[in-house]
């Protein structure tokens, strides 16, 4: 079957919201710019001087953003607006409960599972702000969990479920904007100046996802070297990116139900399967007891790990590189993250969003951080591989490799990891390029494949672009600047949720 490229062009031509996709050209090509004529400055001033900025001056207020949004969650959960289905009593579910959470997880966690599942705990041996400065096992995995656990999930489902319940309920356009509806109205949801939140929500997406590119594109390559000795180059990483961004594209072009779920499907198999191998091959006893350990010294510590993120002290400089850079880094994946659950949750009802969102997905990241993590501190601190002596490579990037070299049938489990890295990464790309296709199209069209496959590459190559030159601190940047605001804004949905809430309540009370 041939493809006419002019109809092509005409439907993206015809589909192309020019608010939305304008914008964004427009200030990327700005940037690109600015960066190519002022390299050093950018890379060295003007990027980290924002980044810093932003963290030390409203690092409070991210960390109280992200308690508002796990209570949320648990209001939802233990409340009476939990009921609320979806598309209204009778309505069923779109996709099996096993499909749901697959697509979900997979979209919302990202190759950044693989990449600081053994690197963070390393790090925080010798203590942290959140430890109370103490070091050991333990502690070290009692901040990794604080840092990927239920927290990291609840941004998402702040934004999920009031644009999921207007959305289907109220009829409005699933568009991030649609989060403000009870203070703008459903009828300027799709005005030219409500698309400026989805321009924000695009240029968040790009950003989070060219975050998690960056990291674990170049891990991949370094896996290569390191296992193989082979020597990588800058080809070597444009086929890399090129050809995860042919699979994410392709993917997304095929849809939800024929793509995204099956793709969703093979990578949670393969992670099971990986968990339960690492658990079964390394060292059983050790990671159960200290995983169980752990996780009850994280939820002792919860209230305190999070007083302690409001009132840094003299140990700014750690939270801005830790702590707070994965809070605004969740925050820049929430509208893509949250607008993919919210699309995916007709027939769910609030509480089942919200409990999956949160804590089914936070504790199934935990699982893994507790088997994976703690089998990396025992091959550390029982002397079996020095991985803090590693030399030539970055430790967080081919941690894991050497470890799993040190295993029974070390081989295939090496193996596993690239595929783990492969399919992590397609899995939260091609729901976010959906995402992104649906906020750069005008309201109330379906994106075709012209306009997927627009936003697909159009990702892939700002990621490639950025990792080419260097660019870790303007794709860190980028999350900060954008994930901020998204912040702020889905707390504007769930007080306006709330009062809705408040008044249908009021208006059923009238009426009995």
């Amino acid at each position: 079957m041939s493809v006419d490229p002019g109809k092509l062009v005409a439907s993206f031509r015809d589909e192309v919201d020019p608010t939305v996709t304008g914008l964004t050209l427009a200030v990327l090509a700005l940037f690109v710019l600015f960066r190519a004529a002022f390299p050093e400055t950018v890379s060295q001033d003007v990027l980290p001087g924002i980044r810093t900025w932003m963290l030390d001056v409203f690092g409070p207020l991210f960390t109280v953003l992200m308690v508002v949004f796990v209570l949320f969650a648990v209001v939802i959960i233990v409340g009476p607006w939990g009921n609320i289905r979806l598309g209204g009593e009778g309505t069923t579910p779109t996709y099996s409960y096993p499909a749901y959470f697959a697509m979900f997880f997979s979209a919302g966690i990202a190759a950044g599972i693989v990449f600081w599942t053994v690197g963070e705990p390393l790090f925080h041996l010798e203590g942290t702000p959140l430890s109370g400065g103490e070091g050991g096992d333990r502690e070290a995995m009692q901040t990794t969990f604080f840092h990927w656990g239920i927290s990291a999930w609840s941004a998402y489902v702040a934004v999920a479920i009031p644009i999921a319940y207007y959305a289907y309920n109220k009829g409005a356009p699933l568009r991030l904007a649609t989060l403000l509806m009870p203070l703008i109205g459903k009828e300027n949801v799709t005005h030219p100046a409500a698309k400026l939140v989805d321009v924000l929500g695009v240029f968040a997406t790009i950003g989070g996802i060219a975050v998690s590119v960056g990291l674990v594109g170049p891990q991949f390559l370094s896996g290569v070297e390191f296992h193989w000795g082979t020597e990588t180059t800058d080809i070597d990483t444009t086929i890399v990116i090129g050809g995860l961004t042919v699979i994410f594209t392709v993917s997304v072009i095929t849809g939800v139900k024929r793509g995204i779920r099956r793709i969703a499907g093979v990578n949670l198999i393969l992670f099971t399967v990986a968990g339960v191998a690492v658990l079964v091959l390394g060292p059983t006893q050790y990671i159960v007891t200290n995983g169980v350990w752990a996780f009850v010294d994280y939820i002792l510590n919860f209230v305190q790990m999070t007083a302690a993120t409001m009132t840094p002290g003299g140990e700014q400089e750690w939270f801005n590189t830790w702590t707070l850079f994965y809070w605004v880094w969740w925050f820049s994946w929430a509208p893509f993250a949250g607008l993919f659950l919210a699309s995916i949750s007709r027939g769910r009802t609030l509480r089942t969003v919200a409990g999956t969102g949160v804590f089914v997905a936070g504790l199934a990241t935990l699982l893994w951080f507790a088997i994976v993590g703690n089998a990396t501190l025992h091959t550390q601190t029982e002397g079996v591989v020095d991985l803090l002596a590693i030399e030539g490579f970055a430790i967080e990037e081919v941690a894991g490799f050497a470890m799993f070299d040190a295993f029974p049938v070390g081989e295939l489990l090496v193996f596993g990891l690239f595929a783990l890295i492969l399919t992590w990464l397609v899995t939260s790309a091609d729901t976010s390029t959906l995402i992104i296709a649906i906020l750069g199209t005008k309201p109330g069209i379906a994106p075709e494949s012209a306009t997927r496959a627009f936003w697909g590459i159009l990702q892939g190559g700002m990621a490639l672009g950025l990792i080419l030159i260097g660019g870790a601190d303007a794709l860190q940047t980028a999350a900060v600047v954008t994930g901020g605001p998204i912040g702020v804004i889905a707390l504007l949905g769930i007080f306006g949720l709330g009062w809705s809430f408040y008044q249908e309540t009021d208006e059923e009370d009238d009426d009995s």
